[in-house]
């Protein structure tokens, strides 16, 4: 089989399996539904891992070819083609293989759902929607599996669609969604306007176009062209990746069944616009204004949003807020310019908050689908497994020495240390301090969960119990990685050559240089952690929620009644959904409405639709009296009529 099969096969298998569970799941049961989805995302897993072998290890030329063009516009060609890379290669390997696991964990989750054909068809779509987006070498490609993940995951977050809430989530997510990518599609259509390519080397070969040209968004000022289509681009990635202000319908994703909410948070969906900025690093390397707009924004949502999660009690949510939180951290390596930094915590963070989403789901289900972590406590001697995993997870998570969260956070944060773009001071404080609000929201929740008092009722209590090995092998195959992927791979993504044909970056953005100097090994980067200030961080969160939620818990009452506007500030989110209720929601119905009132019912159905039909049954009325039925009358109409012809002929 050629390299040029198996990158056209790699997509098409999981999208096989999405349409034979959809289409013919009642025909091969659901059996065969999960068999048909596991199938095709683990064939697309295994030649996922045959192509990150070829590009890394067998050195590998790059492949950038079109496969058929769909259309030929003003010299502007529309084509359907693949970029495959280390960049890519990478994201494939994630993709698939945090899919796979959350396709078998889904067997034991959802095997009494009515949907479970129509789930396993969604998620298998999902996977082939993703991989088309971290595949494509154009930006034709990319705004179909950028559009292709939002539809599925409107799809996944209203799976119950007899719950309100779920269908107000998953409408939600798509309004915000449709916020970004709106700008994403204007920052391409710019980049189409000076380049003339939607192909991605052609767009980069001609970037300098952009740079020297200018543009006015307002008239009267300035700007500078590359710099605007990127914040335009950065605007998708927002909406996508969940930066603040567009961050908030991540936390109402929840609404889906806890797999979904796994894919979502881990390796698709939110990691895209993370990708799509490396992606793009050879047109945002050429404007420090949109760096700058990129590194700020990932630092208000890293920290504000941890804060958040503080004050959350639903299990799931604070894992999102968790995402929330590290993205914004990805979102802050990527205007660092510290790409490789960003990929890299893109990876090692798919396979934690995997990890954590799946074993949030097994207390679920062990607690009879009861989510408030209150109602919880001392699950350890009940759950062994899902509690080890999760404290695995959760130290990987919180940048625990070691674990795979330590070595992509660290990276980061010296890197923003360094890093010389307008507000990487401020950065670097937001992702310092976040540092401690992670520890300390993390094993709160670990802690509310595992340990302390049993809070659940008495029935309950009598069944608990581990879950199913189809929920625990899933936890244990992530839990792996997510303790040993840092060793096995920062110093070739970090500090070898492997990003280098695929990541652009100038000589004066040398902020991964600076990390560089502290590393000499996986060991000694370790090592480096016992005179680091984030380690010294992390252990105080953690020493805080052991102290405030273990042995002295009428502290948290405490603090609660003591700092009530904090915390109203924190549970209802900054207010973010009061004020697009208010602003956008009620004003775009007030809006409507009037429209409404002087559009649909004063012109459509009071003056068109039946104003025309008053007029006709007026105009009838008065026909309707000429025809009397007397003879009479008719012949004196007749003959006025004969007389009148007659006088005008002859007078004429």
């Amino acid at each position: 089989m050629s390299m040029e099969s198996i990158y056209l096969a790699i997509p098409l298998a999981s999208l096989v399996g999405a349409i034979l569970a959809g289409f013919f799941g009642k025909q091969i049961g659901r059996a065969g539904a999960h068999w048909v989805a596991i199938l095709g995302v683990g064939t697309s897993f295994a030649l996922s891992c045959l192509v990150l072998k070829d590009v890394a290890f067998d050195g590998a030329p790059i492949f950038n070819q079109s496969l058929y063009t769909w259309m030929v516009s003003d010299g502007i060609r529309f084509e359907i083609g693949f970029l495959i890379d280390s960049l890519t290669a990478l994201m494939m390997v994630v993709v698939t293989s945090v899919s796979l696991m959350v396709h078998i964990y889904t067997i034991g989750y959802m095997h009494d759902d009515p949907g479970y054909q129509r789930f396993f068809s969604y998620i298998s779509l999902f996977t082939f929607s993703m991989l088309m987006l971290v595949m494509s070498n154009n930006f034709l490609q990319l705004f179909f599996g950028w559009e292709a993940v939002g539809l599925v995951s409107y799809l996944l977050i209203g799976f119950w669609y007899t719950r309100d809430t779920a269908i107000y989530a998953n409408l939600k997510a798509f309004l915000v969604n449709r916020v970004g990518d709106f700008g994403f599609l204007l920052g391409i259509a710019v980049i189409v306007m000076y380049t003339g390519s939607l192909d991605y080397y052609e767009v980069f070969d001609r970037a300098d176009r952009m740079v020297t040209a200018t543009t006015q968004v307002i008239p009267g000022i300035d700007w500078a062209v590359i710099t605007l289509a990127c914040i335009l681009l950065f605007v998708g990635a927002m909406g996508k990746s969940a930066q603040v202000p567009l961050h908030v319908w991540l936390p109402d994703s929840m609404e889906g069944p806890t797999p979904i909410s796994a894919l979502i948070h881990a390796a698709t969906m939110v990691t895209a616009g993370i990708f799509m900025v490396a992606r793009m690093s050879p047109l945002f390397e050429l404007s420090e204004t949109a760096l700058s707009v990129v590194i700020i924004i990932g630092a208000t949502t890293a920290f504000f949003m941890g804060l958040v999660g503080i004050v959350q009690n639903d299990i799931k949510r604070v894992v999102a807020y968790s995402t929330l939180s590290q993205l914004g951290y990805m979102t802050v390596a990527l205007g660092a310019s510290a790409y490789s930094a960003a990929i890299f915590h893109l990876m090692t963070h798919a396979f934690f908050k995997a990890l954590l989403f799946l074993a949030a789901g097994s207390v679920i289900i062990a607690m009879h689908h009861e989510q408030d972590i209150r109602k919880m406590g001392g699950l350890k001697k009940y759950m062994p497994i899902t509690y080890w995993v999760s404290l695995a997870g959760t130290l990987a998570l919180i940048g625990f020495p070691g674990f795979a969260g330590y070595f992509s956070k660290d990276a980061i944060i010296v890197a923003t240390q360094n890093a010389t773009v307008p507000g990487a001071g401020y950065a670097y404080v937001m992702v310092l301090l976040g540092v401690f609000v992670t520890a300390f929201y993390s094993f709160r929740m670990f802690f509310l969960v595992f340990h302390g008092d049993e809070r659940m009722d008495q029935h309950t209590k009598e069944h608990l119990h581990e879950t199913a090995p189809v929920v625990t092998i899933p936890l244990i195959l992530l839990a792996i990685p997510s303790v040993i992927i840092g060793w096995l791979t920062i110093e070739a993504i970090l500090f070898g050559d492997f990003f280098d044909k695929a990541i652009f970056t100038l000589s004066e953005h040398g902020s991964m240089a600076a990390v560089a100097e502290i590393f000499d090994g996986p060991f000694n980067f370790v090592k480096h952690s016992v005179f680091s200030v984030p380690t010294y961080l992390a252990a105080a969160g953690v020493g805080a929620a052991w102290f405030i939620y273990l042995k002295k818990p009428s502290i948290a009452e405490w603090g609660k009644e003591k700092f009530r506007f904090i915390y109203n500030l924190l549970d209802q989110k900054y207010y973010f959904d009061r004020f697009n209720e208010i602003v956008f929601a009620t004003t775009s119905r007030g809006i409507g409405h009037v429209f409404w009132r002087l559009g649909d019912a004063l012109v459509i159905d009071g003056l068109v639709v039946n104003g025309s039909a008053r007029f006709v049954g007026w105009v009838s009325g008065v026909v309707r009296h000429v025809q009397t039925g007397y003879l009479n009358h008719y012949a004196f109409v007749m003959i006025t009529g004969l007389i009148l012809l007659l006088g005008w002929a002859v007078l004429g």
